[in-house]
């Protein structure tokens, strides 16, 4: 990766506080030449990236959690420190680059402080120069430098000033590392590349910073009670950093690379040095921030009064006690209302794509088995799904824009105080909102969430919110039964019904954590503490970046399991167990001979009887009886079955079972029109054998809604359940409770509307 031979990947890591930009720098010094993954063994989530130097070399960049210090209170935040103690780590780096917010500097500066004395080469980044200088706010770097013995460069990460400037830093920074110690210096200024802000004051440094050195003077001197822990567990581990190993004094308990036999040495060790490690931690805490005050007071001048801001002046508004919350579900309202009118053109064409493909394959292929995998397995189920990526692509690209303008921060305020009431926290917003993406990284969320309690409430609640899996569903059931018709002009009613599924889904996991609050008996309380970004226009590589990251994911991911379950069901459709498909076929002739049928009709029938001998069939016919109460024939029982996979699997189903159903006559005697009908088309013709009545009444298509709106259809989510809960038991319980709150739902749902 870096192009020089045998070389290993040099490794950089991004660490800093949470809402300190970080991952907007690394956007801007990556592009789109970087993937998300999980951490080994834990299913906390890492970007890593390619790094371009000039030279030409490449880095490994690392986008580690958001985390205030290396004394962690949450999962996520438990991943820095654990990486960061453990040298033989894979994402342990040999670079640190360290994003802090200049505005807000002091506040950031305990975990830089914390990092310096890992003694692993370093630059301090000052984040958000341009706001600084609106702001009047002025920052001496070249002070910073010389009091913190590393490099320091202003940057913004929305507009990527001095990120080049940045990136040529770290090169240096590498060569040194890597270099024989040579008492190279490295000014902080008189790099060529782009100049800073004229608000921000540059003077030359003196300083030797070899990024290689390991003999710093520490910045928080151990105590004499520290210095004696650090030196046993230095002996007897191996270890060579004193900060280090103090760090492993505080959390052996918790580190997975440390061994049972190493656990046991350090607690040894603490007990007989009589080691108070809480007491330990809020003392350095104190002195570090005693120490870096000074520091940071003496190198920035704010102005004595901020200025009323625009921000200030729209946050009297979005955020008033009354008007807030109303506002925000009109911005919803408005979002459902765009993902249903910008999205028909593009769906449109995805849907006639896929059906002049599959006419023309058919046209030009021989009538063989394959021809028939291809055209109403393969290309059937991807089309089901895949026509509704337009939409996808509008909720995740309005939604990345609120994130950006700094509106999403808000509503995580707005309703901090009605969350708790619910037995969760401001932070629990997060992971609701991230459920209208995907169930399982708002699960994953939910670990910056210090509060056990909270955090599993919340955990428990967050799959009842409607994820972008759902989109297909509640579009092709809305699409099909709902008209087309605009409330006053301006709201049509099907943006209604759909965003009243995103409703429900909420009220229903209020009401869930509200009924676990008073089960668990919590007593703890939790508050919430977060910063109110400044309301700026979006930074469009940011929100397209994102868009592309979720469509990817979502059509990859589902691309996956669509084209397994399409396959699969294309097999259990076509084949039955014995001769009962052969015997289903000569019968069907049979009963369309005496009933007079014409050769269009008589085909139809034959393939329904098919159909209903396959082992799909079957399957849809044993679980009929337990669904028909819901509304639902056995084929939306077989979708109902295949859709534990993935919700979206749902649509893809159900245009291969009704392909299958009218493949011969599409193929020989159904005219082009005919042909080319659209799943929607084919679901309005669906009737009952027995009664002869229309499957997908207004009944039945809103039991639908109401059943994936509330039911767990996800085996990735229960796995991630689990493995953040630590016990099957949980995540066991929530399927248990959302089947049956989905089904006694539809129940009353098709009651009422029939």
């Amino acid at each position: 990766m870096n192009g020089d031979g045998d070389s290993p990947p040099i490794k950089i890591a991004l660490i800093g506080n949470p809402n300190s930009g970080k991952s907007t720098v690394f956007n801007q010094m990556t592009g789109l030449r970087q993937r998300t993954g999980n951490f080994p063994g834990i299913t906390v989530e890492v970007k890593e990236g390619t790094l371009h130097f000039p030279s030409g070399q490449e880095a490994v960049l690392y986008d580690f959690p958001g985390t205030y210090s290396l004394y962690p209170t949450s999962s996520d935040e438990k991943v820095v420190a654990s990486v960061l103690t453990n040298p033989a780590d894979p994402y342990f780096p040999e670079a640190m680059v360290y994003v802090a917010d200049v505005t807000k500097l002091e506040k950031h500066l305990l975990l830089f402080t914390q990092l310096l004395d890992l003694n692993v080469p370093l630059i301090l980044a000052l984040n958000m120069s341009d706001s600084a200088a609106e702001m009047g706010i002025k920052v001496n770097a070249s002070k910073l430098s010389e009091a913190f013995g590393v490099p320091v460069i202003p940057i913004s990460g929305r507009t990527g000033h001095n990120t080049m400037r940045l990136i040529v830093e770290v090169e240096k920074m590498v060569h040194g590392a890597r270099s024989t110690v040579d008492g190279t210096r490295y000014p902080v200024d008189g790099d060529p590349v782009d100049r800073p802000p004229d608000t921000v004051d540059h003077k030359p440094s003196t300083v030797n910073r070899n990024p290689s050195t390991v003999d710093r003077v520490p910045f928080y001197p151990l105590t004499e009670s520290e210095k004696q822990v650090s030196e046993a567990i230095r002996q007897n581990l191996g270890v060579e950093n004193p900060y280090r190993a103090l760090l492993i004094a505080h959390h052996a308990k918790w580190l997975l690379f440390l061994k049972p036999s190493d656990k046991e040495t350090v607690s040894t060790i603490v007990s007989t040095k009589n080691f108070q490690s809480l007491r330990a931690q809020v003392d350095e805490t104190l002195e570090r921030y005693d120490r870096f005050t000074p520091i940071s007071q003496s190198s920035v001048a704010s102005p004595s009064t901020f200025p009323n801001t625009p921000t200030d002046r729209i946050d009297a508004v979005l955020t008033h006690r009354l008007g807030g919350p109303l506002i925000f579900f009109a911005v919803m309202m408005l979002v459902f209302q765009a993902i249903f009118d910008w999205s028909s053109y593009p769906m449109n064409w995805i849907e006639t794509g896929f059906g002049s493909l599959s006419e023309f394959l058919t046209d030009q292929m021989p009538a063989a088995w394959y021809t028939e995998l291809l055209t109403d397995g393969i290309l059937a189920g991807m089309g089901g799904i895949l026509v509704f990526v337009p939409q996808i692509a509008i909720l995740f690209l309005l939604i990345s824009i609120l994130e950006e303008v700094g509106y999403m921060a808000r509503v995580v305020f707005m309703f901090d105080k009605t969350m708790r009431r619910f037995g969760m926290n401001g932070r629990s917003m997060v992971s609701l909102i991230s459920g209208s993406a995907c169930a399982v990284p708002a699960i994953m969320s939910s670990r910056t969430i210090g509060n056990w309690q909270e955090r599993l409430i919340t955990v428990m609640v967050t799959p009842f919110i409607s994820c972008s899996a759902r989109i297909p569903v509640y579009l092709v059931l809305i699409g099909m039964a709902v008209p087309a018709i605009k409330l006053g002009g301006i709201v049509s009613l099907q943006s209604l019904v759909f965003g009243s599924m995103y409703l429900l889904g909420v009220l229903a996991a209020f009401a869930s954590g509200w009924a676990m609050k008073k089960w668990l008996h919590r007593r703890e309380h939790s508050f919430l503490a977060i910063e109110l970004p400044v309301y700026r226009i979006p930074l469009w590589k940011n929100v397209l970046l994102n868009v592309w990251e979720k469509v990817k994911a979502f059509i990859v991911g589902a691309g996956k399991i669509i084209l397994v379950v399409s396959i699969a069901l294309w097999g259990l459709s076509r084949f039955g167990p014995g001769d009962a498909i052969e015997q289903a076929a000569q019968a069907a002739q049979t009963e369309a001979q005496q009933l007079n049928l014409d050769t269009l009709d008589a085909e139809g029938l034959i393939q329904q009887r098919k159909l209903e001998a396959s082992w799909a069939g079957q399957a849809g016919k044993w679980m009929e009886p337990v669904i028909r109460p819901l509304g639902y024939d056995w084929k939306i029982g077989i979708a109902l079955l295949t859709s534990f996979a993935a919700r979206e699997v749902f649509t893809g189903t159900l245009a291969v079972l009704y392909n299958m159903e009218g493949a011969e006559a599409d193929i020989n005697d159904r005219s082009e029109n005919e042909a080319k009908s659209t799943l929607r088309e084919r679901m309005k013709k669906e009737k009952f054998m027995d009664t002869g009545k229309p499957v997908y009444t207004l009944a039945t298509a809103l039991s639908l809604l109401v059943f994936y709106a509330l039911s767990m259809q996800c085996f990735s989510t229960l796995a991630v359940v689990r493995r953040e809960t630590g016990s099957w038991k949980w995540a066991a319980l929530q399927f248990g409770f959302m089947s049956v709150a989905a089904y006694l739902g539809a129940w009353a749902v098709y009651v009422l509307f029939s």
